[in-house]
Formats: C-alpha cells, structure tokens, sequence
C-alpha cells in the first residue's frame, strides 16, 4: 500500500470505487491526500456472443478485498464515513427476503437487449424516455436490463419480493446489511426511468419498461447520506454512508471540473467525456445531457458522450500484436511516426457516442504491403484520441468552446496515448496527478458533506501535454 502520512490518526473517508473491472479502496484525508489504497480484480464474463455479465457476489467480496488491502496499511485509521464511486448503467436484481441475487449483473456494455429495444419500444415512447431523461433508447442503459432480468427470474420468486437496482443500490444494501434500498441521483439517471427535471422515477417511464416501482430502490441527492454500515468486515458499525456518485460524474467532481467551459476524458475500459452544461436540453442525440450530481438540493447537467471500447481495444490490440501487455503494445506503437495510413475502428460492440450505431462491426482499413505490427498498433492508440475528438466537436458545437480539459484513467500513464489526444483535439490536455479520480471525487463530496470542504486542493493537473 501507499505509505501512511504522519498523523494518519486523524479521521479519513473509506472512498470505494467500484469499476467494471476493478474494486479499489482508498483512506483519504481532509486534505485530499491518500494514505492508503487497496484493490482486488472483479471478473467479467462474455457467455454469449453480445453477453458481459458478473457476479454480484464478486462485486460484493471484492469490495471487501480492496477494503481489507487498504485498511492492513493503516490499521489506526478512524474512518469519519464511507463513499462510493461505482460503475454506472449495470444492473443487479436480487431477494429482498434473503439478499440472494436473481442472476448475474447484466454489465453496461450489454447489449443482449438490443432487439428488444428495437422491437418493443415504439417511436412516441422514445420521444419520452428522451424528453424525460435526455438519453436515447439503448442497450447500454438500465431499464431494459432490469426488465430482462424480471422475465429470467427463478422458479418461486415472487415480483413483489424482487429488488432492482444499479451497482450503488446493490452496495448500499450490502454495506448496511439489507437495511437500505437507495440510488443516487446521477446513477438514476442513466437507467431511462428517472426524470432529470422531476428528480425522481417517472411512473410513465417505468410503465413503458413494465418494471414495478416496488422493485425499485429510493433516489437521493449525491451527499444526502445512504444510511449507516452494518456487519462489514473491519468497518465499524453505524459508520456513515456519506456520499454516492456514479464513476464518471465523482471523476468530473474530483478534476473541479464543475463549472461550464471545462471538461475531463475518462479512459477506462470504455470512455466517457462530460463537460458540465449552463442549461438543460434533451434534444440532443448525439451527445446526451445527463445529470451530473444532486448538491444541496441543487441539479448539475452536463454533456456527455460515451465511448464502448478504449482500454479495450488496447488490450484486445495486446493479445493481438504482443504479449498480451498494453504497455508492451503502447511501446510497439512509439516505433513508428504515425500509423502509415492504417485506421482501426474499434466498434467492437458497436458505436456510441457521438454515431449511436449498435449495429457496426470493428475493422481496419487503409493497409499496404508496408502495413506493419506497429502501424497496427499505432491505430489503435489513434482510435481512442479521434473517438474523443468526435464528442469533443459536439460539446463545444451544443455549450461554450472548452477552456480546460483534464484527462484521468488507465491509459493516461501512456504518454503516447495523451499527447496523440492533445495533438489531434489541438488544445491542452491536463493529466491529474492522481490517475484514479473517481474515489477521489467521492472523497472529496464525502468531506463537504460534513463541512471540510475547504481545505482541498481545487488544481488536481499533474502533467500538462500540449499539441
């Protein structure tokens, strides 16, 4: 772990950020240092073809792992409270009688569910669900992961002791032993049953999914407070659950990317850009408007386009032309100047933002006999930064033009990755000095939520890359 600062004593927040691929724990102080950190690998599974699912149970253990691995480097510790940073539109279904799940977590990039939208939802109900929730009918989000898993329940399971929820809802129960069935805000909102105007569920919205509102957990503000800890393993009981962000948002929040005319680019195993927005439009399909956080009572919009497979492609371009290391990948790539004319699409699943097109297919185009391993590799690494620059022209075309842009995840320790990003956007790129933002920004709403906000650094920039 992260060596522990003196007078690590004093109370810090158990930040818990659960990624698609990746449970992490940090202990972080008022300050905004992080003393310690642990992390334990989730799993992910493809059974079918178009199929990413996980195991809830995992998701729950390896929360406990990351927690145990962070908490062995700083056993003195006292915790002031917990917050989460989670993976978005992924989809838990479980007893409320036993806190037994009902099948899988149906993962983001899902899209078993893809005819069904296409087939069952017709074109006024569109126009609602995007009206109400700025977002566009797709497999990625929620509802029609939730339906599915209603139509898949096991024999004996009754509807009305069915619980539903995305990956937060799913750990506030964990983490308070079953007592609470929350959601936060920004998490609701990706799901296509939540009103961004209403703040709350739409009984429309939920009709046109055919879910129950008996199945769906409570929503509150992102520093509401979810309830208290209860039976978790080394945290102390009646801990507080101070503050909930999807993962996305909580990185926008941790960068202080809060006001309009700044921006950040998660690259993780799919990219997401947000840039906050002066006001709230939902006739827009390329890049949606989403609900950023609920503070104070107070709503946040922002743009955002998201990208299903960055650190993806990477790590399908490793297999492919190396040992299966990016980094070895990323070095195959800085052999050459550029790509030598070759472009890799990486629709492995389709395209999202700013194309929404489900039905493309990955290819590569553009080689000659001089085509090598490393102009291959090159194009992958270019995939990532035009996919960006795509949302980017959107955002700036809909909002104001961007006067920061900050950079987190993965793939930012590449310096190749992020200086192709800044050459091709044309514009600075400010990688954070931490790469994993997301625990950090829920640290940092956990700290405001009991009056320590101002002691934090606001320039979270670490490297600068300029084109």
């Amino acid at each position: 772990g992260v060596p522990v600062s003196e007078g690590s004593t004093d109370q810090l927040i158990l930040a818990i950020d659960q990624g698609t691929r990746t449970s992490k724990a940090a202990l972080i102080s008022a300050d905004g240092r992080t003393i310690s950190g642990g992390s334990a690998a989730v799993g992910i599974s493809s059974p079918r073809p178009g199929w990413v699912q996980q195991d809830p149970e995992r998701i729950w253990s390896s929360v406990l792992e990351a927690t145990a691995g962070c908490l062995a480097s700083a056993p003195d510790a006292e915790i002031a409270g917990v917050a989460l940073s989670t993976q978005r539109e992924s989809v838990v279904g479980w007893q409320a009688s036993t806190g037994a799940p009902l099948g899988p977590v149906i993962g983001w990039q899902d899209r078993r569910t893809a005819d069904w939208c296409n087939q069952t939802i017709n074109d006024q109900d569109r126009q609602l669900v995007r009206a109400r929730t700025g977002l566009p009918v797709d497999p990625m989000f929620s509802a029609p992961k939730m339906r599915w898993l209603l139509d898949h329940l096991p024999n004996g399971v009754s509807v009305g002791d069915v619980r539903v929820g995305t990956v937060d809802s799913w750990l506030i129960w964990r983490l308070t032993g079953g007592a609470e069935h929350l959601c936060e805000a920004g998490n609701a909102s990706r799901t296509l049953l939540y009103d961004i105007t209403g703040l709350d569920w739409s009984y429309d919205l939920l009709e046109i999914f055919g879910l129950p509102a008996t199945a769906m957990p409570a929503v509150m503000a992102s520093d509401q407070g979810f309830g208290m800890t209860s039976g978790v393993p080394l945290v102390p009981d009646k801990t507080p659950i101070l503050a909930v962000l999807a993962d996305s948002h909580a990185a926008l929040y941790g960068h202080g990317c809060t006001d309009v005319g700044s921006a950040k680019a998660t690259y993780g195993t799919g990219s997401s850009v947000m840039a906050p927005v002066a006001e709230l439009s939902t006739s827009e399909a390329r890049v949606p408007t989403t609900l950023a956080w609920v503070i104070d009572k107070s709503p946040t919009y922002a743009l955002e386009g998201n990208i299903l497979s960055s650190g993806a492609t990477l790590a399908w371009a490793a297999d492919l032309l190396t040992d299966g290391r990016v980094a070895d990948l990323v070095a195959l790539a800085e052999t050459v100047p550029d790509s030598g004319g070759a472009t890799l699409v990486p629709a492995f699943s389709g395209l999202g933002a700013p194309h929404w097109d489900r039905e493309a297919h990955a290819l590569i185009s553009g080689m000659s006999p001089s085509t090598t391993r490393a102009h291959i590799a090159r194009s992958a690494v270019d995939s990532i930064a035009h996919q960006i620059c795509d949302i980017v022209d959107v955002i700036q075309e809909r909002s104001v033009p961007l006067r920061l842009f900050r950079a987190d995840g993965g793939a930012t320790s590449s310096a190749l990755v992020v200086q192709t990003q800044a050459d091709l956007l044309g514009r600075e790129v400010q990688v954070g000095e931490v790469a994993e933002v997301s625990a950090l920004g829920a640290a940092k709403l956990a700290w405001r939520a009991l009056g320590n906000g101002a002691a934090w650094p606001t320039d979270s920039s670490g490297r600068i890359y300029r084109p």
